[in-house]
């Protein structure tokens, strides 16, 4: 099955292509396909998710997956959220994964409550009007480091310390990383979901 990866993100690409192997799904991204970005005009996860893969379907005619993630951080009320990818954007920074963790640990500077929660909804749609979307949210909390660690991953992982393992998410080994992920959790419950409800 051809399943479109409503995102040109090469890191989710790949981290989603591995856990959707056994299902014998074959992931595309929308732009391999000649689709642009979705307008992401919501406050919520669910909704730009939602928004993203219908219109992912809408431009491909496949059945799509979405993925609207991000960092949650309890200091700044669940900010930065859905504006994670541009987070550093608003301290004049040019967009990138550095950038980020760089205006985040500034930003974090003084401040003694440093959990966080990485966070991770899914969206899948048969077609643009499909009536009964799949949903899967992973989430995965744990705290920002003072300084950046490791160099798997993408994203804040180098400054999310998970206390289960004692290590940030850039330090583990790659397939444990992908397991135990914010994205990790909700892919395995996107896949339990889509073998109950699809195949």
């Amino acid at each position: 099955m051809k399943l479109v990866l409503a995102s040109n993100n090469q890191g989710k690409l790949a981290e989603l292509q591995s856990m959707f192997a056994p299902l014998g799904v074959e992931l595309v991204r929308q732009g391999d396909l000649g689709v642009g970005e979705a307008e992401e005009p919501f406050r919520t996860f669910v909704e730009n998710a939602l928004t993203k893969a219908r219109f992912a379907s809408q431009h491909t005619g496949l059945p799509a997956l979405a993925d609207d993630a991000g960092m949650c951080v309890d200091a700044f009320g669940g900010l930065p959220g859905v504006d994670t990818a541009y987070y550093c954007t608003q301290f004049g920074y040019a967009k990138s994964d550095d950038n980020n963790v760089r205006a985040l640990l500034e930003q974090m500077q003084g401040i003694a409550n440093r959990r966080a929660a990485m966070v991770s909804t899914l969206v899948a749609v048969r077609s643009p009007q499909d009536p009964e979307p799949l949903i899967a949210v992973g989430r995965v909390v744990g705290e920002i480091t003072t300084e950046p660690r490791g160099s798997n991953g993408f994203g804040f992982d180098p400054v999310m310390f998970i206390p289960e393992f004692g290590k940030t998410f850039a330090e583990l080994p790659v397939e444990v990383k992908n397991a135990n992920s914010h994205r990790g959790r909700s892919a395995a419950q996107m896949l339990a979901l889509m073998r109950e409800r699809w195949f």
